[in-house]
């Protein structure tokens, strides 16, 4: 949490970035929110999100990467981006279950991946916070960051099982997953779960429920917690290092598909 809080502070301290705390946690931690700003308002929403599953730390390290390139304004990439789109970045959905030591749940044992359709404040007040906040900025697209215990593969589960998704959707999906492995070889796009046929995925995750309710260009990110099988480094495995270097490539797969995203319909969330 320490690492944590200096990731905070320095994004703080940065042109051009905003801190917002929409609640707390059961155990009144803060549920923190850093907005990079778009020129203009209506500019396409992007949300990035990390550790709804607390024990997948490696979620926490890709959008560190991420967050320390949103920062370095004399790259060409990310002042395209950061002037073209409204990001909003969630680097711990679950504080209490980090400080805990919980793999998977919060302080109450709520699995906030599975509490996106209807969210108590009582028993996950993160997702009733942070989902409020992610509908009122008019969201075009989310990124969840997650972990997973068996598969050796850096992948995106996309939305594929929802049947109400249209095919601009799906197109900025599989343009975003094809990009992200032509950036940085470290992922692929040819092994990971198996797609869900039409209509019967679920829309209790954020991906889902994101994708069904709102039109959203909604992914969830896994990341493995065992070497990659399809780009092996025997010395380090799948380490901090190489999961921040995933999360600073995301800038150019973002910005690849920004034509493909709706202009936001929200008011600024954070203001």
């Amino acid at each position: 949490m320490d690492r944590h809080d200096d990731l905070i502070a320095r994004c703080q301290t940065a042109d051009g970035v905003t801190l917002t705390v929409p609640g707390t946690t059961i155990q009144e931690r803060p549920l923190e929110v850093l907005r990079f700003a778009a020129s203009d308002p209506g500019d396409p929403s992007i949300w990035v999100i990390g550790r709804q599953h607390p024990g997948e730390t490696m979620a926490e390290w890709f959008v560190e990467g991420f967050l320390d390139r949103l920062l370095d304004l004399e790259d060409g990439a990310v002042r395209a981006l950061r002037d073209r789109a409204g990001l909003h970045v969630v680097p711990n959905m679950n504080p209490d279950g980090s400080v805990l030591g919980n793999l998977r749940v919060n302080a109450a044992g709520a699995n906030l991946n599975r509490e996106w359709e209807s969210p108590d404040i009582a028993r996950n007040p993160e997702v009733f916070h942070i989902r409020r906040l992610m509908i009122e900025s008019g969201i075009a697209l989310c990124l969840d960051v997650h972990g997973d215990e068996t598969l050796p593969y850096n992948f995106i589960a996309g939305f594929e099982g929802i049947a109400e998704s249209g095919p601009t959707q799906l197109a900025a999906l599989e343009r975003f997953r094809t990009g992200l492995a032509r950036i940085n070889p470290d992922f692929q796009t040819r092994r990971g779960y198996p797609k869900t046929r039409p209509g019967n995925g679920m829309t209790t995750t954020c991906t889902g429920y994101f994708a069904r309710r709102h039109g959203v260009v909604a992914m969830t990110l896994e990341m493995p917690f065992k070497d990659p099988a399809n780009a092996p480094d025997p010395r380090v495995g799948w380490s901090p290092a190489r999961a921040m270097a995933l999360g600073r490539s995301t800038v150019e797969a973002l910005l690849d598909i920004l034509d493909q995203l709706p202009r936001s319909r929200g008011r600024a969330c954070c203001d």
